[in-house]
């Protein structure tokens, strides 16, 4: 893992919001090991509801059974997604000294934390709207401090039909947009995938869109201002993604709060913010 990034490298994410780092982390010794934990938990899993258990012929195929594990019960893949968050080599990466050294430096600052309940690896499968994440800015659904950013990393190489995630940019520049807090199109969504940004349409329309394609090892950072959004898996395999979120506790807002987590903390965000609730 690097703990150094170029001046170019803070100057494009200060400029467009995010900064995409290819081979950031090295494969071998910091993503092959959390693949193999997540293939040995999906083998329990399996084996636990009596279902065959077949070895993947080669670690980067961690998942291989595990679109036959929720076709045969979709809540099973929720079991699978809580246990995956507390791998050892998932948890050591996170709280890495090179992503802090990294957050430090983009933010100038001496004091970095990492949001408590906002890391995690995402599994977002074929199909599936309920959990896929609409245009938003993440300060909302983690609060913390407004001064922020998301590590998002694949575990498996995104490919155009697994939908990248997208990415507004220059959208930071914006500062925080009010958003309704239930999405008219999908009611079902609760919480942070309820948020819809005020004026959606109009507002994603004043930005350039990237969708960078991606493969483990590399390492997407966006500004917790930055909108972007889960692009729609359309392919037959799930989208398998890891996420951290650290923050800056010397940031004003993030003081007057003292810090506190939105939805995944128990907070209602528009208690903290009610000047951003657009309904």
């Amino acid at each position: 893992m690097r703990e150094q990034l170029h001046q170019t490298e803070i100057d494009d994410f200060h400029r467009d919001g995010f900064v995409l780092l290819r081979g950031f982390y090295d494969v071998d010794a910091e993503i092959r090991p959390i693949q193999a934990a997540i293939a040995e938990i999906i083998a329990l899993v399996r084996a636990s509801h009596g279902l065959p258990v077949t070895a993947p012929d080669s670690v980067a195929h961690f998942d291989h059974q595990f679109a036959d594990l929720i076709a045969h019960d979709r809540r099973l893949g929720g079991v699978v997604y809580d246990a995956v968050k507390q791998i050892p080599a998932f948890v050591r990466l996170v709280c890495s000294t090179g992503h802090e050294a990294v957050f430090r430096q983009l933010r100038k600052t001496d004091l970095a934390g990492i949001a408590g309940g906002g890391y995690g690896i995402r599994i977002d499968n074929p199909g599936e709207e309920r959990f896929r994440a609409d245009w938003h800015q993440e300060y909302p659904a983690q609060l913390r401090s407004v001064d922020g950013a998301v590590f998002w990393s694949p575990l498996v190489s995104i490919e155009a039909d697994m939908g990248p995630v997208r990415v507004c940019v220059g959208s930071q520049a914006e500062g925080l947009v009010p958003v309704l807090t239930r999405d008219p199109d999908h009611p079902d969504k609760a919480g942070a995938y309820g948020l819809i940004l005020s004026d959606r349409a109009a507002r994603v329309a004043r930005y350039p869109e990237r969708a960078p394609l991606t493969h483990p090892g590399d390492l997407l950072i966006m500004d917790f201002l930055t909108l972007h959004a889960s692009g729609q898996n359309t392919s037959r395999r799930s989208r398998w993604s890891m996420q951290s979120r650290l923050f800056n506790f010397r940031e004003p807002t993030g003081v007057s709060h003292a810090w506190r987590g939105s939805y995944a903390a128990g907070t209602d965000f528009t208690t903290i913010h009610p000047e951003l609730v657009a309904d």
